[in-house]
């Protein structure tokens, strides 16, 4: 059964980085009325790495991770998506499978659109049509810039490119201090830089002890924003391509 989405949306996040702000209100009331809505349970996957891509989803309510893991237990988390956030593969190769694994954390609702609806909307709205490219792009750079992150700062640079996200992400600004609402394992941190637990530890630690952060069970609070910034040559970013 196909229903209309509620506009009610539960936030945990910073309203300013969620996904679909670039898209104009009608624009996404013409997605809601697409959307097939549906309940996941804490743990469940909405796809596995190689199934068929052929939908977007839309996160109504909950936590919705994508990782990559490989069959000796390794995991990478690419992102996290929360309330009011558009996600999923859209390739022109319809034999290409999906590239990740999505699996909620906690009991989400989520709005799914096929693939084909999105395509009538790209077809009949110029705006639409407009407006779904560039959120193709910033898709494109939230890759690009944690690839970055990753590859030329070293585990440090990696790791202050992570706490900046959480900052964009789950923020809470208190003048110059920066409280992290949502709770983050160093087991969780380490999938995000793809290095030991006990690595991230040790970092942690040292961040600590420089004055920039501070970790209370599991709440980090940041002291020195532009600190971390300098660590990993922060460029800026748009709130959208800068966070988790």
């Amino acid at each position: 059964m196909w229903m209309k989405m509620p506009t009610t949306i539960n936030r945990k996040t910073n309203q300013k980085v969620a996904n679909t702000n670039i898209f104009s209100i009608d624009s996404m009331n013409s997605l809601r009325n697409k959307m097939k809505r549906i309940t996941v349970k804490n743990d469940d996957h909405l796809y596995y790495e190689g199934d068929k891509v052929d939908k977007l989803y839309y996160l109504i309510e909950g936590t919705i991770t994508l990782y990559k893991s490989t069959e000796d237990g390794k995991v990478l988390t690419l992102n996290y998506y929360e309330a009011d956030d558009l996600f999923g593969e859209y390739h022109a190769n319809e034999m290409r499978g999906a590239m990740e694994n999505a699996k909620a954390q906690g009991d989400s609702v989520i709005g799914i659109i096929d693939k084909e609806d999105i395509e009538m909307l790209i077809w009949q709205n110029r705006q639409f049509s407009l407006e779904f490219t560039k959120w193709i792009s910033f898709t494109q750079q939230l890759t690009q810039t944690k690839l970055r992150d990753l590859m030329f700062f070293g585990k440090n640079g990696a790791l202050a490119s992570v706490i900046i996200r959480m900052t964009n992400t789950y923020g809470v600004q208190k003048g110059d201090v920066w409280e992290i609402s949502k709770k983050f394992t160093h087991d969780e941190i380490a999938c995000l830089i793809g290095t030991p637990r006990e690595t991230v530890t040790r970092m942690l630690n040292q961040l600590k002890k420089d004055g920039l952060i501070d970790n209370q069970k599991g709440f980090i609070t940041v002291y020195d924003l532009p600190g971390l910034r300098q660590i990993c040559r922060c460029e800026a970013c748009p709130l959208q391509v800068c966070r988790l």
